[in-house]
């Protein structure tokens, strides 16, 4: 059997596959469990991304979005280069495809996993304490805010999840990713039922590029994304659903005015 590249998976778990190729990659992924496996992850994934993301097809292009806002602010930010641009103009216009966003998938480690498993970490770590579950309290929430602002070196809000069912509980700084700036900014949130969620922010990486991605890390479901100022994961034990609705509003609140924020993270 010839060997089967990484493209031909991918348009496999897309369903873009030609049919004159299907039957070669059954035949390859029945004789590799471990492909299998990756595809079936890949296919969830690009159906969890869909699910989030689908509606804002529908809707009309955001004003901060549309292609002439962009190159204005763009032609305002020198230092950007022009390929960045096209990038962003690219992205308004036509999105981008699940089997992009999940191509991580087959690539060595990406950053994601990492920062993913360095936010589901931290939330196993902090939701479970009572005293000491944060440093700084919501009562001094603009103090927090200031403070982790200024050691991402970005601003940072504190979303409002009052119509999620949730309210802050406080943050705090940790070590993070050198790539991202080294620190990490972990902000608490809990509900009636004493349920805690918690968002992780960094720093932007390196490339700076969008990117989005849900994933199920020892017991805890994550939602993340990144663009060019910040990474953020959303983490918690609540259903699926619950999830999502809770991370959109995350989404929405800290990508606010953020130029190539990619399109509404949808509940």
């Amino acid at each position: 059997m010839s060997e089967i590249s990484r493209d031909q998976l991918m348009a496999y778990a897309d369903g873009q596959l030609p049919e004159t190729e299907r039957a070669a990659v059954d035949a390859y992924l029945a004789a590799n469990p471990e492909a299998a496996a990756e595809v079936s992850l890949l296919q969830r994934q690009a159906h969890a991304i869909r699910t989030l993301f689908g509606p804002a097809g529908a809707e009309a292009v955001p004003v901060r979005l549309k292609p002439s806002r962009i190159a204005a602010e763009i032609g305002r930010r020198r230092t950007r280069s022009w390929g960045w641009a096209a990038a962003a103009i690219v992205l308004v216009g036509i999105g981008l495809g699940a089997g992009w966003f999940a191509r991580p998938l087959f690539e060595a480690r990406p950053a994601s996993s990492t920062l993913i498993a360095d936010a589901v970490n931290a939330h196993a770590v902090y939701v479970a304490e009572n005293r000491h579950a944060v440093e700084v309290g919501r009562d001094d929430s603009e103090h927090l805010s200031s403070w982790l602002s200024n050691r991402l070196d970005t601003t940072l809000g504190m979303p409002d999840l009052t119509a999620e069912g949730f309210t802050l509980v406080g943050g705090r700084l940790l070590p993070g990713e050198p790539d991202a700036g080294g620190r990490a900014a972990q902000l608490m949130y809990e509900n009636a039922a004493q349920q805690r969620v918690t968002i992780y922010v960094t720093a932007a990486l390196p490339d700076r590029a969008p990117a989005y991605q849900f994933a199920s890390h020892d017991g805890a479901e994550a939602f993340y994304w990144a663009n060019a100022r910040i990474t953020c994961t959303v983490v918690g034990t609540l259903p699926g659903e619950q999830m999502k609705v809770v991370a959109g509003a995350v989404y929405r609140q800290l990508t606010e005015g953020d130029v190539g924020s990619g399109p509404p993270y949808r509940g």
